[in-house]
């Protein structure tokens, strides 16, 4: 939108789907949070123990079906968030081992682990440090905002490709690097602030310490996916769920440019 545009009232009142929109509830800030999703999501997040949630305000796993039936097999969480993931996976009859290099993080997944009376193992590192485990061992990967964060994706999906059996999948979703254009918080949301190939990371502070979101187009993904020899099957733009109240991460911008992107890879090679 040019600087001189005076914005809607209501930014989504010509979208399509806006007769299905339904008002969000406000944030306890009473605005959008300004730092990237990467931040927050789902570390701060309020979401469900039966199936994984891969972005705010969008459909989860019960209707993307991308891990199929996980019982008895040995899935790698990257990144814990608040560990909610972890916990659904375990409840599906997965042996979760989930990595994260926060420790308060993985505090908050225990705990919730033990009220949920599900086994979790908890592992603090880098995303990228698998050498605890063995070649061709692991039956899916899963992670949820945490690979906006590395700078060096390329080394984590070699190690991924690494632990990974044959075939078997990489499921991960990020920030849409549409979204990482615009600013939801400001005056104007649907203001460009930012180019699409603009990759200069985005700092940013939380209750666990200091981090930065890395922005990377579609191609720079699907390109460092390639690299480490996965095959991508599934590319996933999800439009808001239009079926609920919004959760505290949802800006009407939403309704305009995708805020989640997912993405199952799967390992070729050996």
């Amino acid at each position: 939108m040019p600087d001189d545009a005076t914005p809607p009232s209501d930014i989504t009142a010509s979208h399509p789907t806006a007769r299905h929109l339904r008002a969000a509830e406000a944030p306890a800030s009473g605005s959008v949070d300004a730092r990237p999703l990467s931040a927050t999501f789902p570390a701060e997040a309020t979401l469900p123990t039966d199936t994984v949630s891969y972005g705010p305000d969008v459909a989860n796993d019960k209707v993307f079906r991308l891990l199929g039936n996980l019982e008895g097999k040995r899935v790698l969480e990257l990144g814990c968030g608040g560990g909610h993931a972890a916990v659904a996976l375990a409840k599906q009859g997965a042996k979760v081992i989930s990595l994260d290099p926060s420790p308060a993080r993985l505090d908050r997944a225990r705990q919730l682990a033990e009220r949920e009376e599900a086994k979790v193992e908890l592992r603090q590192g880098d995303l990228a440090d698998l050498a605890f485990i063995r070649a061709d061992t692991i039956d899916a990967v899963v992670s949820v905002f945490a690979l906006a964060t590395v700078d060096d994706t390329d080394r984590v999906y070699r190690q991924v490709h690494r632990v990974l059996s044959p075939e078997c999948p990489l499921v991960l979703s990020v920030p849409h690097p549409a979204f990482a254009m615009i600013e939801p918080a400001a005056t104007d949301p649907l203001r460009i602030a930012r180019s699409y190939w603009q990759r200069d990371p985005r700092p940013f502070e939380t209750d666990d310490g200091d981090g930065a979101d890395h922005p990377r187009t579609l191609s720079d993904i699907f390109t460092s996916l390639g690299r480490a020899n996965f095959r991508v099957d599934t590319i996933l733009e999800p439009e808001p769920d239009a079926t609920t109240v919004h959760s505290r991460f949802w800006s009407q911008v939403m309704a305009w440019v995708p805020a989640t992107l997912v993405i199952r890879a799967r390992k070729e090679g050996i």
